[in-house]
């Protein structure tokens, strides 16, 4: 049911000698990986590496907090040891395969979670984090392949039911993106990030409310998630709610203050209320933030007298 949280209390209150086995710190960092809490969750994995130092079976979950902490140098030299280990191992392939994604490597990264497959076909993670690569590639085709293989193998395994949502949602398909949303939901109703995918989908399908609603439903599960709050105020200003909007944007500011775009989107409203000399602030911050997106906030800038009920709230 994926009641991490309520798993990680039952947890820690085993006895020492229970506690610290590789077994349970598996189950520990799991839980944490499912609460998108990375680092706690390579803490506990690698305190099953350390208890028991030939376990093959978490690593793929080690790597990918690992991908998700952008930790280069520790993930290479887990890839390194797991082959070391056990060439004939799906989880050590998957590692080196999580290795090389990080690096943007997408093509070699698909040979080596093709390999896990290989060596076990029911190993579900190899065929979701294949997709993943796809989507990155850009061949949904093939990605959507992957997530059916995944499926085949183990039909709960919900983020191959997020990932084919996200290949509907991008090629703007909102219904079906819906449909499999609410499919990994009704997996896993604990996730804060698979209820922020169903309310953009709702958004996109004209569900404005609804959308708000399942957004809010995130912020429940999780107060830190920035992207509900973000997408909240992306619905405000499309239903011309723009001080709504501001309330939102200025929380997400809060947590993630070196993120351009917000300082950007924070703009965008402060223009529609009438407010351009602090839109100009918000527009100059995000470009000394992010100069790469110097022509659309440029842009921006010199059209702050216009009004702006030309702008595409998708540029938001």
């Amino acid at each position: 049911e994926y009641r991490c949280r309520d798993a990680l209390r039952v947890f820690y209150k085993l006895p020492h000698s229970h506690f610290y086995t590789g077994y349970v710190q598996h189950q520990v960092g799991r839980a944490y990986f499912e609460l998108s809490d990375y680092q706690n969750a390579q803490k506990a994995l690698e305190t099953m590496q350390r208890i028991e130092p030939h376990r093959m079976k978490g690593l793929e979950v080690l790597s990918t907090a690992l991908w998700h902490l952008k930790k280069e140098v520790v993930l290479s030299n887990l890839a390194q040891r797991a082959i070391d280990f056990d060439r004939h191992s799906a989880e050590a392939w998957c590692v080196v395969g999580n290795c090389f994604s990080l690096q943007k490597e997408h093509e070699t990264a698909l040979t080596f979670f093709r390999r896990s497959v290989r060596l076990d076909p029911s190993f579900t993670y190899s065929h979701t984090l294949s997709g993943h690569e796809f989507v990155a590639n850009e061949d949904f085709d093939k990605a959507a392949t992957c997530y059916r293989d995944a499926l085949r193998a183990d039909e709960r395994h919900y983020n191959a039911w997020y990932g084919l949502g996200a290949i509907y949602f991008r090629q703007e398909k909102h219904d079906l993106a819906e449909y499999h949303f609410r499919k990994a939901l009704s997996i896993n109703p604990q996730s804060s990030v698979l209820r922020c995918h169903l309310g953009m989908a709702q958004h996109a399908n004209g569900k404005a409310e609804n959308a708000l609603e399942t957004l809010a439903s995130a912020l429940r599960i999780d107060p830190r998630n920035p992207q509900a709050r973000y997408q909240r105020a992306t619905i405000y200003m499309a239903m011309d709610r723009p001080d709504e909007a501001l309330l939102e944007l200025e929380r997400v500011r809060d947590a993630a203050p070196r993120e351009a775009s917000v300082h950007f989107a924070m703009g965008r409203v402060l223009k529609r209320l009438g407010r351009p000399e602090q839109a100009m602030r918000c527009f100059l911050t995000a470009l000394d933030l992010d100069p790469k997106d110097n022509n659309l906030i440029s842009k921006t800038m010199a059209r702050l007298d216009e009004p702006d009920l030309d702008e595409d709230e998708s540029e938001f």
